[in-house]
């Protein structure tokens, strides 16, 4: 999913820092090592690749081993844009790659009141944890 903002997050894929921020989490949480291990950066197969495909690979593998998404809390951090309004398409973008249910799934959004590179907006910043069962 794509925000608009003057300016644009630079990656290997597509930069988007709250789902690989989900992916990591739920590797973590499986035993499962990180994003990384999974979808080396610069492999070409991944270059632009959507973060939410990875995320769908990523949901169909914890099924494989038996574990189905029990919660997601995430944050992002970013001084712009302002996520408030787009948090409920986040969560049903994550949730139908996932295949759960979007309640299972918080996004919630905060900024870093002008300091550091983020409160520069040279960046944004994610966190997420995982429950799986």
């Amino acid at each position: 999913m794509s925000l608009p903002h003057k300016s644009r997050l630079i990656g290997w894929s597509d930069a988007d820092v709250l789902t690989h921020a989900v992916i990591d989490a739920l590797l973590g949480a499986a035993g499962l090592g990180d994003i990384g291990a999974h979808f080396p950066p610069y492999e070409p197969q991944y270059k632009g690749i959507s973060s939410l495909v990875l995320l769908r690979r990523v949901g169909n593998l914890l099924k494989e081993k038996g574990y189905q998404v029990g919660n997601i809390d995430a944050t992002v951090v970013a001084e712009q844009p302002r996520l408030r309004e787009y948090i409920d398409l986040m969560c049903a973008a994550l949730a139908e790659a996932l295949d759960c249910e979007p309640e299972r799934i918080n996004i919630k959004a905060s900024t870093q009141e002008g300091l550091g590179f983020v409160g520069r907006e040279e960046g944004m910043v994610a966190w997420a944890v995982a429950l799986i069962e």
